[in-house]
């Protein structure tokens, strides 16, 4: 099956070539790439649209990743953030493990890059088993990266874009929910995440929002109130660039 790689994105110029070359190198050649743009005022179009990418007007994450869903033509659709790197045969091992699992909707470990100790204990030891031992009963899915079948996406109607913050979780649980889907939290990976998420707003800041968020959608349901404030990439570097993945 054709798999259709949609990235919403906002002046993402530093971020977006370090996923794009990643996307090149690996083994799995047979899918398109659609880059939803949410009107950046960077070289963002014209970095998406060298590498080969279709260029779809987007606007907020959940919206761009709709935006792009409508302009794809795979039977697979892979919602993947901008700021991330692909590991070597990522994009084959996942498709592998999706096929032999019999899913529909899948999810996989991230980690931020550099060596920070609290984030490699957050992602992988905390994040990363909560969503093996939930992913029966309560769906947890980064929309950094997500992997779904395109009845799937459409029967739900896409992602709420009413919903304010974690639009991703909402998602994948819809999709179980709604869809019947069979949700996978695949072990393989990781992808590696820009941190520049931590050191704008702070770790135990950013850590403690997310665990609010889990107790918000447990009690009340999906967050539609813009309680967290969130805005679309407000994020600053303290890096040119990332580093380069070992590929």
């Amino acid at each position: 099956m054709k798999l259709s790689i949609i990235i919403p994105a906002l002046n993402e110029e530093r971020y977006l070539p370090k996923l794009l070359e990643s996307i090149q190198r690996q083994s799995f050649k047979d899918y398109e790439i659609i880059m939803a743009d949410a009107e950046s005022e960077d070289e963002t179009a014209e970095i998406a649209k060298s590498y080969g990418c279709r260029v779809v007007k987007g606007g907020s994450p959940g919206r761009g990743r709709n935006e792009g869903a409508k302009a794809a033509q795979g039977d697979l659709f892979l919602f993947l953030d901008a700021d991330l790197i692909l590991p070597k045969g990522f994009l084959q091992t996942l498709l592998s493990e999706f096929e032999k699992r019999k899913l529909d909707i899948v999810s996989c470990p991230v980690v931020t890059e550099g060596n920070n100790k609290l984030d490699q204990f957050a992602y992988i030891k905390i994040y990363k088993n909560l969503g093996k031992l939930t992913q029966k009963f309560l769906p947890h899915a980064p929309g950094a990266v997500i992997l779904v079948k395109k009845n799937v996406h459409l029967v739900i109607q896409g992602f709420d874009e009413e919903v304010k913050f974690a639009e991703d979780h909402h998602y994948v649980r819809l999709a179980k929910k709604k869809a019947k889907a069979k949700f996978g939290f695949l072990d393989v990976g990781p992808v590696l995440i820009s941190a520049r998420r931590m050191e704008t707003d702070g770790r135990v800041r950013t850590y403690s929002k997310y665990l609010f968020a889990e107790i918000y959608m447990a009690l009340l349901g999906p967050i539609k109130s813009d309680i967290f404030k969130y805005k679309f990439n407000h994020y600053k570097d303290k890096n040119d660039s990332l580093p380069v993945a070992k590929l």
